[in-house]
């Protein structure tokens, strides 16, 4: 088993449901303090909870300043995000990519050695690479700290699902951006892209978009992934047994990337 040192602070955005909840369910043990984040402060065994709207700066930085308050910097584990059927292309830039910005640089300044962060990207990211390139797209996910970024997004983008591939690609190349600046601190940043899972916001998504059942069709395992299995790749990320192990992505999807090439006759 993967393990954290017991001391210091560990944060978990998303927390309440899904993905983020599995991660509190898997680390709350392993440090001093949990902060189990959400829109709506969640009520979690073992925890504290805070609300916050990883889109507001200041309600961001009121995390940072609260794990400031209580200890050592251990890991951020941020699973918060938005889906296709859930918001227009602009907000899904806005929570999905912005929101990772804001809260890696307001953790930056508490990270010292062992201090870690996971990011939660998508498959999805992978996956519109099927359709081909688009450099426009791939300059903007760099820049979504410039004050005219969400204007420009949604422009660019009059579709929800592909501002959420872009977006999350925009996460990875953030997270990757973060290991340099958190590695000079003795810090590591990691990102991890789930596939299809069988979790509230996965059905969702299902019941809306007939393609996710040609995924699921095409996924060599054959099945959905679980919460506890994402969970679990992140308690390695964030453990000491990964040391060494910062500015990648790592993509859990049972395959389904491969699998969708396969079906596109393997050009791509």
């Amino acid at each position: 088993m993967s393990v954290i040192r017991s001391t210091g602070v560990i944060v978990v955005t998303g927390a309440a449901r899904g993905m983020g909840r599995a991660c509190v369910d898997r680390l709350r043990d392993q440090a001093d303090h949990v902060l189990a984040v959400d829109l709506k402060a969640p009520d979690i065994e073992g925890t504290e909870g805070i609300a916050c709207d990883v889109a507001d700066p200041e309600a961001v930085a009121r995390v940072a300043d609260r794990a400031r308050a209580l200890g050592s910097f251990r890991a951020l584990v941020h699973a918060a995000g938005i889906s296709p059927t859930m918001a227009d292309a602009r907000r899904v830039f806005e929570v999905d990519l912005l929101g990772t910005q804001l809260l890696l640089d307001a953790f930056e300044p508490l990270v010292d050695a062992g201090s870690s962060a996971a990011c939660f990207a998508s498959s999805a990211a992978y996956q519109m690479t099927l359709l081909g390139p688009d450099p426009e797209a791939d300059a903007l996910v760099e820049e979504q700290l410039a004050e005219d970024f969400l204007d420009r997004a949604a422009a660019h983008f009059d579709d929800s699902g592909l501002a959420y591939a872009w977006a999350k690609r925009g996460v990875i190349r953030a997270a990757a951006r973060a290991a340099v600046t958190w590695g000079h601190r003795g810090g590591r940043v990691n990102s991890l892209s789930p596939g299809l899972m069988d979790t509230g916001m996965g059905r969702q998504e299902f019941e809306a978009q007939p393609m996710m059942q040609v995924m699921l069709d095409n996924t060599p395992l054959g099945r959905l992934g679980r919460a506890e299995e994402v969970a679990a790749l992140v308690a390695f990320l964030v453990s000491d047994d990964a040391s060494f192990i910062s500015g990648i992505d790592i993509l859990i999807d049972g395959g389904g990337l491969e699998g969708l090439r396969a079906l596109a006759g393997g050009a791509v």
